[in-house]
């Protein structure tokens, strides 16, 4: 993505240590690196690839901290193994990343109840996961780093909430992909929007997001 995450690490780093951003797109990096050019960071970094082919060094990094990637990979523990060998020992992973329930809208029992489910269903058509964050304790364990952290997030609110607001921008762009990609229909993806602006009108009407897991495994040291 466009390094989000890595402006706050930023933040956190000061300027006493190093921000090492990995990212795949040219498009993303290009945009990173002008936000590093435009803050005048001299300890920040953006690296083109993914962990399988970028060139990390060894036992180099503190923390690396991964937040709704993983969920994407076909294989969590062949993608952790290159980025557990650029941790010092004593470093930490930590990820962010799904458990896919919890995605309740209220009242319940109209047209939208169908859109989490859906969701899950288009996230598993692209090879992600959507429950990834159940399984990634045992892999972490059998890639041998102690689990230290492990615990769920959820945000709720009503009409006017940052989290409601951010569901609606979500369906907004994703119900025509979903509808291109078969899996809904034109009609199923109609009946959920007009269920969704109903439910924006009523005062009462309350979101609850999907869990996101907070999972960190530290390396030995």
């Amino acid at each position: 993505g466009p390094g989000l995450v890595s402006i706050d690490i930023r933040e956190r780093v000061g300027e006493s240590g190093e921000v090492v951003a990995l990212e795949p797109s040219a498009y993303y990096r290009d945009w990173f690196q002008g936000e590093i050019n435009r803050h005048g960071w001299q300890n920040v970094r953006v690296v083109g690839g993914t962990s399988f082919d970028a060139d990390l060094p060894r036992e180099h990094f503190d923390l690396v901290f991964v937040r709704w990637v993983i969920g994407f990979v076909p294989d969590p523990a062949s993608f952790l193994i290159p980025l557990i060998s650029a941790l010092r020992p004593g470093g930490v992973v930590a990820i962010q990343d799904y458990v896919h329930e919890g995605c309740v809208l209220f009242p319940n029992g109209g047209a939208w109840d169908l859109f989490p489910d859906s969701m899950r269903k288009w996230w598993r058509a692209g090879g992600g996961d959507p429950y990834v964050g159940i399984k990634l304790p045992t892999v972490m364990r059998k890639l041998n780093l102690d689990v230290i952290d492990y615990h769920p997030n959820t945000l709720s609110g009503g009409p006017e909430s940052p989290v409601m607001k951010w569901i609606g921008l979500f369906q907004t762009s994703q119900l025509p992909v979903m509808v291109e990609k078969n899996v809904i229909t034109p009609s199923q993806a109609d009946a959920i929007a007009r269920d969704w602006r109903l439910h924006l009108q009523d005062p009462d009407a309350m979101f609850f997001s999907p869990f996101v897991m907070d999972v960190a495994g530290r390396k030995d040291g």
